[in-house]
């Protein structure tokens, strides 16, 4: 079987597409955007759309969980909220993947540019803005907004995905005043619990390549290893530059796919 599958796909490919998705692995531990490196390394090699498409979704689920366990060992994660947003995440993405059967989502990603734009330029202009973890209490009215905010991304996450990495940190950010260092920890628990809704409607739609699956995911691993166990020691200052790359690259990838389709 294993010789089956590297009939339909050279060596050097597969190297290259697991140096792609450890790098991808690495960079969405620290600041999320990960999938614009794996997704189309995963279709460059010859994988079908849909499929790379759930394969991805799976190998970045095993991604995910490793920073977010290397997070939660630190000790920034802050469970008195995340309790509190993930299973609002957990619905939205539910929702959001039985909503793209029905409704083309090329119709949210003017809205996701522009709101990407936007936080981009907010982000540029507050230099200070997550460099300091100014968080005090939780209180019912931040609570409030922070699960309506982790439906809604949770939501546009399942149904759509471009940027979510970005929008949550900026959320939790805004929202409870954390530092980049604990809002891109603290986000990694919102995108595990939206990625395991999509990774259940790849598996009923039969959409995922296993043996890629699981052999990349276990390469995102240790890259997202690496990448949180990093983030962690060298605090906001690293990731702040790194938050704003990832948010560009998602940028330049929409208004090229936009582009492209006219």
């Amino acid at each position: 079987m294993i010789d089956s599958l590297f009939n339909d796909i050279y060596l050097y490919d597969f190297i290259f597409l697991a140096i792609s998705c450890f790098i991808a692995a690495f960079i969405d531990a620290i600041a999320g955007g990960g999938g614009l490196i794996s997704l189309p390394a995963f279709m460059s090699v010859g994988i079908d759309p849909h499929i790379a498409l759930g394969t991805n979704k799976l190998a970045a689920f095993f991604s995910c969980s490793s920073s977010a366990s290397n997070f939660a060992k630190s000790g920034i994660i802050n469970w008195k909220v995340i309790k509190r947003l993930v299973p609002f995440s957990f619905l939205g993405a539910i929702l959001g993947v039985i909503s793209v059967v029905h409704v083309n989502s090329k119709f949210l990603s003017p809205l996701a540019l522009i709101l990407l734009i936007c936080v981009l330029f907010y982000t540029l202009k507050n230099k200070n803005l997550g460099k300091y973890n100014n968080f005090c209490e939780v209180s019912k009215e931040h609570l409030k907004i922070g699960m309506f905010f982790a439906f809604i991304l949770g939501f546009y996450d399942g149904f759509f995905g471009p940027g979510t990495g970005s929008f949550i940190i900026f959320a939790l950010i805004k929202i409870f005043k954390f530092d980049f260092v604990r809002a891109s920890g603290n986000a990694k628990f919102l995108n595990l619990s939206s990625n395991m809704s999509s990774v259940i409607s790849f598996i009923f739609y039969k959409k995922i390549a296993y043996f890629y699956a699981i052999t990349m995911g276990i390469i995102m691993i240790i890259g997202a290893a690496l990448g949180a166990r990093i983030a962690i020691s060298k605090g906001s200052k690293f990731i702040r530059p790194i938050f704003l790359l990832a948010t560009t690259a998602t940028l330049a990838k929409m208004i090229y796919s936009l582009i492209s389709s006219n």
